[in-house]
């Protein structure tokens, strides 16, 4: 369905350990949708400087920074928004004639889902401690959540991300139960750790709200079993869908309507 590129062609990118084709689909058939003359494709750098001074050098417009890349690749840009600057965690860079503004969309999405989705302001537990971690929790310190626990087994960057929000921190959930769970790790993503649970089943059922930034799959095996057992789930794929509608008008400056939105991100989920 994507235009053949020419060398007016503007490219944007992603950069992640494990890259998945949500962005791919998303922010091309946006492209497609409103005639815009612009490309998307996803890399899995093994050198993250040289992938951002290849962005700078080579034009690319846009990139989105996905795990491990949200906190290494701050000294590498020029410029933070307040966004990202706040968090000291990045997920989009924009290009402008060789100038790298970073910014923050994750934490933008997750406000928007805490609201939507009416999730009660109880005790949660949040499993991670890396930039996309710094996102989800300053969005729900944000949001009117007080009581919180961190569960990283990094002991310096969860105290840190902890102390910074004003939560608790321990190495792992042990068997405290919590209304709300929250995973910001790799746990049931696409690769090696596809069918590991992010938390013991016995605190799944003892929840109330499941929430898993992992996009692909969006059904984890986190969300399956909160599901099975009537929990309200949000999951990554939301997330994804619309950090992804920020980047895309930080990209191109377009704003696209409603229906374009949803069209792009059902043509995203049914990869």
């Amino acid at each position: 369905m994507f235009h053949t590129p020419t060398r007016e062609t503007l490219l944007c990118m992603s950069l992640a350990a494990r890259p998945g084709n949500f962005g791919v689909r998303f922010h091309n058939h946006l492209y497609e949708q409103l005639g815009l003359n612009f490309y998307y494709k996803a890399f899995a750098p093994n050198d993250l400087p040289a992938a951002i001074a290849g962005m700078r050098s080579l034009g690319i417009r846009g990139c989105a920074v996905s795990m491990p890349f949200k906190e290494a690749s701050i000294p590498l840009i020029d410029e933070m928004d307040s966004s990202a600057a706040a968090i000291q965690s990045i997920n989009t860079i924009v290009n402008t004639n060789g100038h790298l503004k970073a910014y923050n969309t994750d934490y933008i999405a997750v406000a928007q889902l805490i609201d939507s989705h009416s999730v009660p302001r109880t005790r949660f537990a949040l499993r991670g401690s890396g930039g996309m971690a710094k996102a989800v929790a300053c969005a729900m310190r944000d949001a009117g959540f007080t009581d919180g626990l961190i569960v990283a087994r990094n002991e310096q960057a969860g105290r840190a991300l902890a102390q910074t929000c004003g939560f608790e921190w321990q190495p792992e959930l042990g068997g405290e139960r919590v209304p709300l769970l929250v995973n910001v790790t790799p746990l049931g993503m696409v690769g090696d750790q596809a069918e590991t649970l992010a938390f013991d089943v016995e605190a799944i059922e003892a929840a109330d709200t499941a929430f898993d930034v992992v996009a692909s799959p969006a059904q984890t095996p986190f969300i399956q079993h909160a599901k099975s057992h009537g929990k309200r789930v949000i999951t990554g794929d939301q997330v994804a869908a619309i950090q992804a509608l920020e980047q895309f008008i930080l990209y191109t400056g377009v704003t696209p309507t409603e229906a374009q939105y949803q069209a792009a991100a059902a043509y995203a989920r049914d990869a």
